[in-house]
């Protein structure tokens, strides 16, 4: 989504990234990836709670069903950097509001899982 930011905010829309590291690890993953959209720590996990994001067993984290997506971004020049103190928390993709409505919910069901684009921005767009 950080290659489509620009196309998000045209929308009337904010891009925020909720992360499980502590501050330390947020700085640097925005000054790494160039990350312009605001990234905030869930340190505690309340977030995640709150939203009902799963947290998995170690072998679920390789996961065989997450190997194609593995491969697509590691050719990408993704490279998974210090994890948080809770690795193995999936992750979730929401378009929320205006106001308390959610729009799109979208759990991840292993690391490599992600929201389809497509249905984000068709959410987005609404």
């Amino acid at each position: 989504m950080r290659d489509r930011y620009e196309e998000i905010k045209s929308l009337g829309a904010e891009l925020v990234t909720i992360g499980t590291g502590n501050v330390r690890y947020a700085r640097s993953f925005v000054e790494n990836e160039g990350i312009s959209f605001p990234v905030l720590v869930d340190d505690g996990a309340e977030a995640a709670k709150a939203a009902s994001i799963q947290r998995v067993g170690f072998l679920k984290l390789f996961d065989p069903a997450s190997f194609p997506g593995s491969r697509r971004a590691w050719k990408a020049g993704h490279r998974v950097g210090m994890p948080g103190k809770r690795a193995n928390q999936l992750g979730a993709t929401f378009v929320v509001g205006p106001g308390p409505v959610v729009h799109y919910a979208h759990h991840d069901a292993h690391p490599a899982d992600h929201a389809p684009l497509d249905e984000v921005f068709d959410a987005l767009r609404g």
